[in-house]
């Protein structure tokens, strides 16, 4: 096994086989690491059942990830067996956007940018002057999505359908994984996950590990990993499985390229 090889996934459990089968397919070692879990909410808050019930009163529902595209849907067909014509559907990314078209539904998504900022540069969302607007979400998260809707003039409400934990780990034996010196790649998926790996190290360890490559899936997580003291650190075009894998293959060729001259 050789450090060109070797790459740790640290998606939730559940949502990485498909990440780790390309890898492996691609001649990659991959570990997996989960840093979160994903719980749903049961039993949702009042107003949160309001709001499903009031389904038909949103002209745009925003799913805004693959986990609240898969649970939200299911509560929206515990209320909504056929569900109410005239919404406009919209997925964050590509992964999301699947999920939704499996259960039926017409999905707008982003080609490129499979982020916030990439969805509200669409131009169905450009105008929304009165419009009532669905946010399909977890607990916590970014606020940027709704805040700039509301600038919009829309009135913006959240489905909040699930939460993310830390995920469960022996600090002792993921210091001993972490830090082995033929780890190649990281591959973190979220901000939320890139603080959880951080946290799990001393900062002793955290300044020998932050000279392996973090492979990330946008600028604002390069960013906010620059911060938390990682200096290799390669940004994917977006978080789907195709553009981590290409990321991670593009890094392995220059890598190679390098120690070969």
């Amino acid at each position: 096994m050789t450090a060109e090889q070797r790459v740790l996934v640290t998606r939730p459990a559940g949502q990485a086989d498909s990440l780790i089968a390309a890898l492996s397919d691609a001649g990659f070692m991959p570990i997996h690491l989960p840093m979160l879990q994903i719980e749903p909410l049961d039993p949702l808050p009042g107003a949160q059942r309001q709001r499903l019930m009031d389904l038909d009163r949103y002209a745009h529902v925003i799913f805004v990830s693959a986990n609240a595209a898969r649970m939200g849907v299911e509560r929206i067909r515990d209320y909504w067996p056929q569900l109410p014509q005239g919404q406009v559907y919209w997925a964050v990314g590509q992964s999301t956007a699947l999920c939704l078209e499996a259960e039926g539904l017409d999905v707008r998504r982003p080609e490129r940018d499979m982020s916030s900022e990439g969805l509200l540069a669409m131009p169905g969302l450009a105008e929304l002057h009165s419009q009532r607007v669905l946010i399909v979400k977890g607990e916590g998260g970014r606020k940027f999505l709704e805040q700039e809707l509301r600038e919009r003039g829309a009135e913006v409400d959240s489905l909040v359908c699930y939460r993310r934990d830390y995920a469960a780990h022996d600090r002792q034996e993921c210091r001993a994984l972490l830090g082995g010196r033929d780890l190649a790649l990281i591959l973190v998926s979220s901000g939320e996950g890139l603080e959880r790996l951080t946290g799990l190290l001393q900062p002793e360890e955290h300044t020998n590990l932050a000279m392996t490559t973090l492979l990330v899936p946008s600028q604002r997580v390069a960013d906010q990993a620059r911060g938390l003291g990682w200096t290799q650190v390669e940004c994917a075009e977006n978080a789907s499985d195709a553009a981590m894998l290409a990321a991670a293959t593009a890094w392995r060729t220059a890598h190679l390229g390098e120690t070969q001259h």
